[in-house]
């Protein structure tokens, strides 16, 4: 997942730390002072957070001097006598805000990734602050007239290719948050957006509480190889009711009145549901382009499903279980199926994936193998928690690319999940290289004891890296162009499609390596993974497929219903589109669907499937001209990794392919054409 921050301005983050003199007793209270680990520009290697001096009283002085800054800055572009153009008004808009843009990034790693009560009470308190400030900037009437002048006249501006697209890029901004509203709705539309902000920060702490323990889906990893039945229903009634047990932690009244909300801005800016309005700048365009794709992929997908619920169904029985399949049941099952038809054992393939080897000898390895870069491990530079790693990237003319951090372990105080996220942007605006994070969930070994990790997490560590080629390869001169700031149903392209390596024979031999022996895994079991790689996909697909539908559900309520009840929207939505499965249930439930409530993904969760239809496709053409190549790798990075969002998406990915997405490929891939 490429971790957006819900508030439109960069990010966030902290990290743990006391006062212990009277300058850091004042920063706490709320004076910024040069003192402050933020006052400047990090004088650490490309600009890397010092978080061995960040303390969590350092953010909200920072934060909120960082909003009074960019107020500062936007209000003289705004108010200046001089005609706008595109150096006066576009480019020093995307220069304001240095300081929010340095401070929120931290604050958003560690808000997500190593949090404590402090940090989220201030992530709750400057929510709606940021969200005001974003409304300064992009409801202010003068300063978009000031846009809008520009923009009306760009062909006659000569910019050039990237400097249009900024151009545009501002303009449809500004327009989206509702710069043409009177100033009535305007003032009412601040007021929606400030609640939003609140209510999803509230929620995002609310979750974390409720969830300790749980991995943020639905079914748990624990299920798979529990063979007592009671505990399997026990341990998976937990994962699905964790957020409503009408407790402090229940979530369902605040997703509710966030759905409404969330109707009543798109009804101010005249549209007719939510999801009209934020899909404007995607790829599908509307509502109306996701159904569609819903209804090509859900009936094979389900189809399968129902055929594999048969195939457990009938271990079931044959093992005189003397029930019906449940949820709780189906990984336990699977497994066994899994066995029997391709005589695959998860314990059998762990000893092979051993964490470093995974990381080393197969994410980076791959990543030689295509782009010529390279990597070296540093330990001078500060990290938030002891398990966190960095690591030069170095390109394959010996510039430094980047850096790497890479945080891989479980902890009670971290986000479910895993994500990607700059701590530093790219940018030749500003001379800066891109510091890349990666996060993810795995169980921590015991101390002396190997980190074994399952093929799923082998692919999750490719995934998350592809984000960070996507930044990594990042080469605009606007930080907001940069990288993966593109549209959601595209990010997860380049992610999705770098873990076809992992199961790339050429890579799978160099990190598929047993953690004692160190020999090969044998040819017959990497055989085995291969055959099994379209097994459960029904299954798989399904469940993400009634998560998505459930997003876009909720985002395209009509603007003035009451609020909902929000397990019987949930019920009559997934019935409404054929994917109420009882044994398939969504892969997030609506009370702690993170992704679309918190973290950026409203009206957007089907950004998975879509760009998976985009990555599969893309993979056939590598298929197509040689599999894995220096020179392939190469005309990808070209026109896919390194473009950032500098031109029409829709029109780069055509370029690289050839044609329009093309959805076979992902069927096939998944086993179900």
């Amino acid at each position: 997942m490429k971790k957006v921050p819900y508030l439109p301005m960069l990010a966030f983050l902290a990290i743990l730390g006391a006062c212990h003199n009277k300058k850091e007793a004042e920063e706490s209270n709320g004076s910024f002072s040069p003192a402050n680990p933020f006052f400047k520009v990090s004088e650490l290697a490309f600009h890397a957070p010092a978080f061995d001096k960040i303390k969590n009283g350092d953010f909200k002085p920072a934060l909120e001097e960082g909003m009074k800054q960019q107020m500062d800055e936007i209000r003289k572009i705004a108010e200046q006598a001089d005609a706008p153009s595109f150096e006066n008004t576009i480019l020093a808009i995307e220069k304001s805000g240095q300081l929010l843009s340095r401070t929120s990034m931290v604050f958003n790693l560690l808000t997500g990734a190593n949090t404590n009560p402090e940090l989220q009470k201030i992530k709750e308190e400057e929510a709606p602050k940021l969200t005001a400030n974003s409304d300064a900037i992009y409801l202010n009437t003068k300063l978009f007239n000031r846009v809008e002048n520009l923009y009306k006249q760009k062909d006659q501006l000569k910019l050039d290719a990237e400097s249009l697209r900024l151009l545009e890029y501002y303009y449809q901004k500004f327009e989206l948050a509702g710069a043409k509203l009177s100033d009535a709705d305007k003032a009412r539309l601040k007021e929606l957006n400030k609640e939003e902000a609140t209510l999803s920060a509230k929620f995002t702490a609310q979750l974390q509480a409720a969830g300790k323990g749980l991995k943020n889906t639905t079914q748990q990893p624990e299920l798979q190889s529990m063979s007592d039945r009671a505990k399997r229903e026990e341990l998976f009634k937990k994962s699905w009711n964790r957020a409503e047990k009408g407790d402090a932690n229940d979530t369902r009244k605040i997703i509710s009145r966030i759905a409404q909300i969330r109707s009543a801005q798109a009804a101010l800016l005249g549209f007719k549901n939510y999801a009209a309005w934020k899909l404007q700048n995607q790829m599908a365009k509307t509502p109306e382009a996701v159904e569609d794709f819903f209804k090509k992929v859900i009936p094979p997908a389900t189809a399968k499903a129902k055929s594999e619920a048969a195939d457990i169904q009938a271990v079931i029985d044959q093992q005189k279980g003397g029930f019906k399949l449940e949820p709780w049941d189906w990984d336990f099952y699977a497994e066994q199926v899994r066995k029997a038809k391709f005589d695959l054992d998860e314990n059998e393939v762990k000893p092979y994936f051993e964490l470093n080897k995974v990381l080393v000898n197969g994410v980076f390895y791959a990543a030689t193998q295509l782009y010529g870069i390279t990597f070296k491990e540093r330990k001078d530079l500060p990290v938030y928690q002891e398990d966190v790693r960095v690591f030069d990237v170095i390109d394959k003319d010996g510039k430094q690319l980047g850096l790497f951090y890479c945080d891989y372990y479980k902890r009670d105080n971290k986000d479910g999940g895993a994500w990607m996220d700059n701590l530093v942007p790219q940018s030749k605006l500003f001379g800066t290289i891109p510091v890349i994070y990666n996060v993810c969930n795995f169980a921590k070994p015991e101390a002396g004891k190997p980190a074994l990790i399952s093929f799923d997490d082998v692919t999750t560590m490719f995934h998350e890296f592809g984000h960070g080629l996507h930044g990594l390869f990042a080469n605009q001169q606007y930080p907001s162009l940069s990288g993966t700031n593109v549209a959601r149903d595209y990010v997860e392209f380049p992610s999705q499609f770098n873990e076809h390596w992992a199961s790339d024979p050429k890579i799978l031999k160099n990190y598929a390596l047993h953690y004692q022996t160190g020999a090969q895994m044998p040819q017959a079991l990497l055989e085995k993974i291969k055959k099994a790689s379209s097994f459960n996909q029904g299954y798989i697909f399904t469940e993400a497929l009634a998560a998505a539908d459930l997003d876009m559900q909720w985002h395209t309520i009509s603007p003035g219903l009451p609020l909902q009840d929000v397990d019987k929207f949930e019920a009559e939505a997934l019935k409404k589109t054929h994917l109420n499965l009882s044994y398939v249930p969504p892969r997030y439930r609506s009370s702690y669907f993170l992704h679309i409530w918190s973290n950026g993904y409203a009206a957007g969760y089907y950004a998975y499937s879509w760009t998976s239809m985009l990555e599969n496709d893309a993979f056939s053409w590598f298929q197509e001209n040689g599999g894995l190549t220096r020179a392939n790798g190469q005309r990808f990075r070209d026109m896919i990794l390194s473009k950032g969002n500098t031109e029409d998406l829709g029109k780069m990915f055509f370029d690289f392919r050839g044609h329009h997405p093309d959805i076979k490929p992902m069927l096939k891939k998944r086993g179900l054409l």
